[in-house]
């Protein structure tokens, strides 16, 4: 029996990663075979019309979702194959839950816990197989492709929801609320001794309880577990500067990665990250180990954990300000015992200039500095409730996906409510996966008397998912629905003006109105080369005055009831 249940993996020399159609087959089988112990069943489509799998494994044979999330049961979720180049979890997985359905003993230690697992995420990628496209990683033999079948990075999808695969995942996440999440990955950066590193959830910016108890417990009981195992971890290597000698720096995932988009929804998340450059074996057992140690520790503490979601969810309801942007600490380093190799630089052959490397030969140990403190540096009030006007469709329907209770208003009505006017913004030059993205936001609050139409919605803040509604909704956050353009269509003036008319009409705007002649007297004296240009001149005035005012334009469209 299990000679017929081996992974390609574990049939091979250890230097093989399964297909996707290989994969799927295995699974359904050993369904049919242990259905008391593992249902696996199809949760959604991709973009080119692959199903996408899950697999759940109870130890009682209870797998209605609703009645484990009523009876409190702990939910681990492992994600594989986000990037199908880096398979190592895809392979461990199968093995994993092969060893769940086969030995008692290991079926009995899950206890209460729930393990819910996607086995291959990218089921696009997986199809693009070569071994090509990974230029610095030490096997296997052949591999998926980092792309879907649109080209887009799920890893970077996950709150702007572009493919039908982060869809999937978002409604599947919200549905089965994880306590615990491991997404598995493989890195590439700098050279170093371990085989295994890690990015958790930031403890800053998952913050409270919860990011207490990851920082001060979790973390420390997994490194310690992880050297018991035979495979010692360190933080992801993300150094500060050229190399880790000048120290590392805590990966700070937003919510466009798995981890962060987990920690809008409260869950602690795991991204291990193992070394590309050591052999495929190497990388598969170590992530084993770390999967295995992330979910014994949630076995143990399982519990707890869900208590202090429900109490950070509890504390969330009546939240009167809520952090939305954090910024690394450069002035309170924590270090961290890292075992390298020297970094050095020598000529270059390819051109005129000197290329850094690392001497093998040349191992240490030492403290290195670990910048690890993120507080949040934008904090904004909380509103009893957002509006959402019924137009922005893409908004609503991602915050249906994730659980956010939405309140529909029956009769139109007028209100003065608090938003946003767009002062600047810097858009980076470039698409970024497939969108041209905001990398900075200023903003100006402002009240606003503006119309609420039956059939726009409501979103209050006395709610479980009130985090991923103000993450989502206030435009500095780092993942915002505006920053990934959304909300494009007020950034542009519908209107224009005929010059030769709008001279004379510019004169008498600033004979009637006072503000707009104050602002216009600023910007002559800011701004003196441009009073050649008529063109920067009626601009400013057309732009600043009240009579010909466009109030939706650089009006952030989304309203905040106080």
């Amino acid at each position: 029996m299990l000679n017929a249940l081996q992974t390609p993996f574990e049939k091979g020399n250890q230097n093989q990663t399964t297909t996707w159609s290989d994969c799927i087959a295995w699974y359904e089988n050993l369904a049919h075979q242990y259905s008391q112990v593992l249902r696996f069943s199809v949760v959604g489509t991709s973009d080119a019309g692959v199903p996408i799998h899950a697999g759940v494994i109870s130890a009682d044979g209870v797998f209605d979702r609703a009645q484990i999330k009523a009876a409190g049961r702990p939910v681990f979720f492992n994600n594989n194959g986000i990037h199908p180049g880096e398979p190592e979890g895809v392979d461990a997985c199968m093995a994993l839950v092969r060893d769940f359905c086969q030995q008692p003993d290991r079926l009995a230690a899950l206890g209460r816990t729930v393990f819910l697992f996607v086995p291959l995420y990218n089921v696009d990628g997986a199809f693009n197989r070569a071994n090509t496209s990974r230029v610095n990683q030490d096997g296997p033999e052949s591999f998926g492709f980092r792309g879907n079948s649109r080209h887009l990075d799920l890893n970077r999808d996950f709150v702007k929801c572009d493919t039908l695969t982060a869809q999937t995942f978002n409604k599947l996440f919200t549905e089965w609320d994880p306590d615990v999440m491991v997404d598995t990955h493989t890195s590439n950066g700098a050279d170093y001794s371990y085989t295994m590193t890690l990015i958790p959830t930031q403890p800053d910016k998952l913050g409270g309880e919860l990011g207490a108890f990851l920082r001060d417990e979790m973390l420390p009981a997994m490194y310690a577990e992880m050297d018991t195992r035979g495979w010692p971890t360190c933080p992801y290597v993300n150094p500060l500067k050229d190399s880790p000698d000048d120290g590392i720096v805590d990966f700070l995932e937003t919510a466009r990665f798995s981890t962060g988009y987990a920690a809008l929804h409260d869950t602690i998340g795991f991204m291990p990250e193992t070394h590309m450059l050591k052999p495929f074996a190497d990388r598969y057992h170590s992530m084993r180990a770390l999967v295995e140690t992330a979910l014994d520790f949630t076995i143990a503490n399982g519990d707890r954990i869900v208590q202090m979601r429900r109490a950070t969810r509890a504390a969330g309801r009546t939240r009167r300000e809520w952090p939305v942007h954090w910024a690394m600490d450069e002035m309170n380093p924590s270090t961290f015992r890292f075992k390298g190799y020297a970094a050095k630089y020598k000529a270059s052959v390819l051109g005129d200039y000197q290329r850094l490397y690392y001497d093998r030969n040349e191992p240490f140990e030492r403290d290195i500095a670990h910048y690890n403190r993120f507080p949040a540096d934008v904090v904004v009030p909380a509103p009893t409730a957002y509006v959402v006007p019924q137009q922005w469709r893409e908004a609503i329907e991602r915050l249906r996906w994730n659980g956010v209770r939405l309140e529909r208003v029956e009769a139109e009505r007028t209100q003065e409510v608090s938003t946003y006017r767009i002062a600047a913004l810097t858009t980076r030059p470039d698409a970024y996966e497939g969108h041209m993205f905001h990398d900075d936001v200023q903003l100006e609050r402002v009240r606003e008397t503006v119309t609420i139409r039956a059939g726009d919605y409501l979103v209050p803040l006395d709610q479980d998912q009130a985090r991923y509604a103000v993450e989502t909704l206030e435009p500095q956050a780092h993942d915002s629905f505006f920053r990934w353009g959304f909300f494009n269509s007020v950034l542009e003036k519908k209107e224009a003006y005929s010059d030769y008319v709008f001279e004379d009409e510019a004169e008498r705007l600033l004979g009637s109105e006072p503000d707009l002649a104050a602002k216009f007297g600023a910007w002559k004296a800011a701004n003196p080369d441009l009073l050649q240009d008529q063109g920067a001149v009626l601009d400013f005035i057309f732009a600043n005055c009240a009579r010909w005012r466009e109030p939706e334009w650089r009006r952030y469209p989304v309203f905040m009831i106080d």
